[in-house]
Formats: C-alpha cells, sequence, structure tokens
C-alpha cells in the first residue's frame, strides 16, 4: 500500500514554529522552524505551547518563497463529491497562504509593495474552483496506468508516484523532496474537472464519471500560452479519462486535446482576432517529434484529430500541422484534418457525423480499458484521439463529447447495464445527463484557458444548435476579448508563480531588478485619458445645446475626429495597452 495520507490536521501556530499534528492523534508531530526553516517529524511529548493559535486544515499544499521569505500553502476548506475506485474524492474550496516571517521590516518600502503584489497573484491562482485531490486515490493517473504500475511502485508517496504532467502543486511539494518522513502531511493536487454521477438502467446501477486533468507544463492563458516549447510540452494540455464503474466491473476511455504542436503564437493587440502565425527559426520537427513520441510512449497509436479552417488566418497552421506530421513519418500516427466551420456552416452541425463515421473504424481498433470484477482483463486501449483546435477548447470539445459517447455506448453493452442494440441516446436520463456534464466539461476547461465559458455547448447540451446559443457565444466572445486583452497578463503571472516558471530569487528589488516594477510608456495613460475627454466632448456638444449654431456643429466634427483620431492611434499601438505578462520574456509583436 501506498504511504497514509493524513485525513485531516490541526496546525499550531507560534513566533518560531509551525506544529502539525494528525486530528487522529497518532503521536506524530511535524515541526517547522519559522526562522531556519527547518523541517522535521518528531514524537510529540507536550513541545505544543498553550498559548499557540490552533486551526484545523485538509492537508498541505507546500511551500513557495516570495520576497518576503517562505509561505506556507494549506488547503481550509474541501468539499466531498464522489468516489472513484471506492475512494473518497475531493474539490478544493479554501485555501490558505501563510508567511513563515513573523515581520516585512527586513523588506524596502518597494518590495512590500512587491511581496503584497506576489502574495494575490499566489492566491488568485489557488482560488480556482478546479483544484481537486484525495487522501487514497492516485487522481493523476487513469485507471489503466494504475493496473499496470509495480507493487513496489504502489508503495510510494502519492505525491511521488504522481504522473508529474498533471500533479500542479509540485513546484510547491519541491522542497519536501529531502523529507520523506513528513510525505504524510502533503498532499498531491490536480487542476481540471471531475464530475461523478450514480444513474441506474433496469435496476443495474453504476457509476459515471469523467476525469479532465491539464497539465502543468506549458500551462497559461488563450493568447499568451500558443503552441509548443523545446521540450514537446504544448499549451492548454488536457487528458480526459471517461470511466464506468459497475457492480466491481471498471471501464475507462482517454482522449487528449493540446494546442497544434508547433512554434507559434496569436499575441492579443486589441484586435478582435490576431492572426496566428508560425515563429522563424525554431525547429518545429524536433519539437514535435519529441511531443508525438511522448504520446506514443503514454498512450499508444495517435489519431491526430484537427479542426481548424482550412482557409484564412488558420490555414498556415493546418498546412504546416500536415507537412510536420508528414515528416514526423511515424506509422503510429494518423492525421486526420476536418474544417469545422467549413462543414458545420449555416448551422449543418448533422455533418459531424462524417468525421464521425471516419473514426469510428479507428475507435474500435483502439478500444478501451476493461476489468471484470474478477480481476479479467478484457481489453486495454492501445492509442488515443488527439483533438484540437485553434483554443483547443469549443470545436474540440463538441468532437471529444460524441466519441466519449459513442464508446460509452459500447462500454455499457459490454457491462450489461444496456442491451444490444440499444445507445445512450435511448435513454433520455442517462443522455440528458451526458449532455450537461460534457458542457460543464467544456465551461470548465475554457474559463481555465480563456477566462469565459466554452462556446457551442449549446449543443453539447441540446443536440442542436439555437439562435439562443449563438447570442450566448457573441457574450462569451466579447467577455473572452476583454479579459484576454486587459486582465490574463495578470492571471498569466498567477499561472507562472505558483508553478515554479517563475521564482523569486534573494536580493530581487535591491540587487536585481524587480520585473513587478517595469514601466508603462507614455502612452499608456495618455491616450485613454485623451480618447474619454474627446467622447465625453462629443457627447456634451449634441446633448447640451439648445441651438445649433455653425461653431456648435464645428465643435462636434472637431471632437468626433478627435475619438476617430485617438481610438485609430490606440488600435496602432494596440500592444502598449494590452495588460501583458511580466514574469515572463514574452516579447510584444512589433
Amino acid at each position: 500500500m501506498a504511504s497514509e495520507v493524513y485525513r485531516e490536521l490541526k496546525l499550531y501556530i507560534t513566533p518560531e514554529k509551525f506544529f502539525v499534528e494528525p486530528v487522529s492523534g497518532n503521536g506524530d508531530l511535524m515541526v517547522i522552524d519559522r526562522v531556519s526553516q527547518d523541517i522535521s517529524l518528531q514524537i510529540n511529548k507536550g513541545q505544543i505551547p498553550p498559548s499557540s493559535s490552533c486551526k484545523v486544515i485538509s492537508g498541505i499544499m507546500g511551500t513557495v518563497r516570495l520576497l518576503a521569505g517562505n509561505y506556507l500553502v494549506v488547503i481550509v476548506g474541501k468539499k466531498h463529491i464522489g468516489t472513484i475506485n471506492g475512494q473518497p474524492i475531493f474539490q478544493v474550496t479554501e485555501t490558505e497562504v501563510i508567511s513563515y516571517s513573523r515581520t516585512l521590516s527586513h523588506l524596502t518600502e518597494n518590495q512590500m509593495a512587491d511581496n503584497k503584489m506576489y502574495v494575490s497573484m499566489l492566491e488568485h491562482a489557488l482560488s480556482s474552483p478546479f483544484l481537486y485531490f484525495s487522501f487514497t486515490y492516485d487522481l493523476t493517473h487513469t485507471l489503466q496506468r494504475l493496473h499496470n504500475i509495480t507493487p513496489e511502485f504502489l508503495k510510494m508517496a502519492l505525491h511521488e508516484r504522481a504522473d508529474q504532467r498533471f500533479l500542479w502543486n509540485g513546484h510547491l511539494l519541491r522542497e519536501i523532496s529531502h523529507h520523506p518522513d513528513v510525505h504524510s502531511f502533503f498532499v498531491p493536487v490536480m487542476h481540471g474537472f471531475i464530475s461523478i454521477n450514480q444513474y441506474t438502467i433496469q435496476g443495474k446501477a453504476f457509476t459515471w464519471t469523467v476525469v479532465s486533468r491539464r497539465s502543468r507544463f506549458r500551462a497559461g492563458t488563450r493568447l499568451f500560452t500558443r503552441g509548443i516549447d523545446s521540450q514537446g510540452n504544448v499549451a492548454n494540455y488536457v487528458e480526459t479519462e471517461q470511466i464506468v464503474e459497475s457492480s466491481g466491473d471498471r471501464y475507462s476511455f482517454v482522449q487528449t486535446r493540446g494546442s497544434i504542436p508547433l512554434f507559434w503564437h496569436q499575441l492579443p493587440n486589441l484586435k478582435y482576432k490576431p492572426k496566428p502565425a508560425l515563429i522563424l527559426g525554431e525547429n518545429h520537427a524536433e519539437a514535435a517529434g519529441r511531443h508525438f513520441n511522448t504520446q506514443i510512449f503514454n498512450y499508444g497509436r495517435q489519431v491526430l484529430v484537427n479542426l481548424i479552417d482550412h482557409r484564412g488566418a488558420e490555414d498556415v497552421l493546418e498546412k504546416a500541422y500536415a507537412n510536420i506530421v508528414s515528416q514526423v513519418s511515424n506509422p503510429n500516427i494518423r492525421y486526420e484534418a476536418f474544417d469545422f466551420h467549413a462543414e458545420c456552416s449555416k448551422m449543418r452541425w448533422d455533418r459531424l457525423s462524417i468525421l464521425l463515421d471516419r473514426l469510428a473504424h479507428e475507435q474500435d481498433e483502439l478500444s478501451m480499458f476493461l476489468l471484470t470484477r474478477d480481476g479479467t482483463l478484457v481489453s486495454q486501449q492501445e492509442g488515443v484521439f488527439r483533438t484540437n483546435c485553434i483554443d483547443c477548447l469549443d470545436r474540440t470539445n463538441v468532437v471529444q463529447s460524441m466519441l466519449a459517447k459513442r464508446s460509452l455506448t459500447n462500454a455499457l453493452q459490454k457491462l450489461g447495464v444496456l442491451p444490444v442494440g440499444r445507445q445512450v441516446e435511448d435513454e433520455y436520463g442517462l443522455e440528458a445527463l451526458f449532455r450537461s456534464v460534457w458542457a460543464d466539461n467544456a465551461d470548465y476547461m475554457s474559463i481555465q484557458y480563456s477566462g469565459t465559458g466554452a462556446l457551442k455547448t449549446d449543443f453539447t447540451r441540446t443536440g442542436k444548435r439555437t439562435r439562443m446559443g449563438l447570442v450566448k457565444d457573441g457574450v462569451n466572445s466579447m467577455m473572452r476579448y476583454c479579459k484576454n486583452n486587459f486582465m490574463d497578463g495578470f492571471r498569466q503571472d498567477s499561472i507562472d508563480l505558483l508553478l515554479g516558471c517563475y521564482v523569486i530569487e534573494e536580493g530581487e528589488g535591491v540587487t536585481r531588478p524587480c520585473p513587478l516594477e517595469a514601466p508603462k510608456g507614455w502612452r499608456y495613460l495618455t491616450f485613454p485619458l485623451i480618447l474619454l475627454v474627446a467622447i465625453a466632448m462629443f457627447f456634451a456638444n449634441i446633448i447640451t445645446p439648445t441651438d445649433y449654431t455653425t461653431a456648435v456643429l464645428l465643435y462636434v466634427l472637431f471632437w468626433g475626429l478627435m475619438v476617430m483620431a485617438t481610438f485609430f492611434t490606440i488600435m496602432f499601438y494596440g500592444t502598449e495597452f494590452v495588460d501583458y505578462p511580466k514574469l515572463s520574456d514574452l516579447k510584444k509583436p512589433q
């Protein structure tokens, strides 16, 4: 068995130390020295001073270094959302960041301000309602991976044997790697989406679960994190597993999504839809080859489903992607391009059946993981569909949900839950549940990457495209525009700080510059202020006069021209008004 993770802890805080003991009171006591930062496991012999403050916590996510020193990150609120394989699963509802330092007197005034900003970034990243953990179950691995691991592997601590791609607090846990005796006090946390549901068909009960695991490698926001890095990690990479448990039988079907595995960017510049562009001078084939090799190592055969446009701005990426796959020339890879928008234009979403028909034979070949209650391994999944669109959100989720429904129908028939010949669509309640959960999955994935709910979820929820769905998509698109241009720099910095993509070093703000203090150009405040004044004067000259004389009309014309000139100047210098990240070396386009 894996080393136990304590289910509840008591955290005692004194000016000199943190004391942490299990609520079960087994005698273990973790002591953290707030000055020397030493961590030790002791036998509880009454070391905790009576004057210490105490709070019950659900686990420790780890530690992080900011300008003021180390901070302890703890889970103080959780919600039980169900069980997987008989093990309870929890959603994080509240966290707390506690400073080791009792005072900030050792910081300069500027450092205090910067440290406050770093704390707010960390708290923002931790405030995500999409963090999950379990004391006894490894959420980062699929059922198939867990079935194939060795007994020795199972003896390791949960965070040690976790799939490092999906260990969201991996950076926070780095300091305890040298203290194996206290591993039971720390919990591994996953970021993504989990929905656990019970359903019964003709007296046969089963649990249907969807788990989406977001990778911490090349994580970030929609327009600031695109494409691939030199290690083969792609943006917005998510592994989605569909699980069915029925009377001890277990089924699993896995899919992945991820940004087009090329070096490309689509940086915000105030335009509604910036053009994506390939980055010249990079070795696309080498990076893509690493990505594909990792995919094949982890999952087997790959069917690359590319849903981007074959014309317009996206066409350059489609051609480059197809060319790279041809260069890699791996027999375990097949490329399937489907122009989603062209094929389904004018709300002809029934044409998605064309794509499903193309993929059906391979889906049957790739199979599923199926383990019976007596331990018989009926089948293993031999490969995955790797689906993408430009964002790997809206179009991607529609296609993934269709593949998942087909797999679920086959699984329920093999498990004897659904009679042969009947499909998920024939069970009204299950169909409604399926659509709702997959639409929720779409929204969660989209909020995490783009800042808003997904588009096209009316099709996922109802099976058809609606006019109200189009209106909702329009609202979400405008919200995406605002957030991607004016809020995502802070959000990207928050993610980078939590995941360790940016590490604060000793002396920042004194012997080396702090990136938070980078000044804005003079245009940043000047032109928006001029625009506001021009708009106010334009409307004032329209509304207030009782008589529209030539002078008044000239004033209206002047301020109207000022509004237009200032607006076009702001658009021309668009990148200077975008909220760009400060903690990365992301270069603004010239």
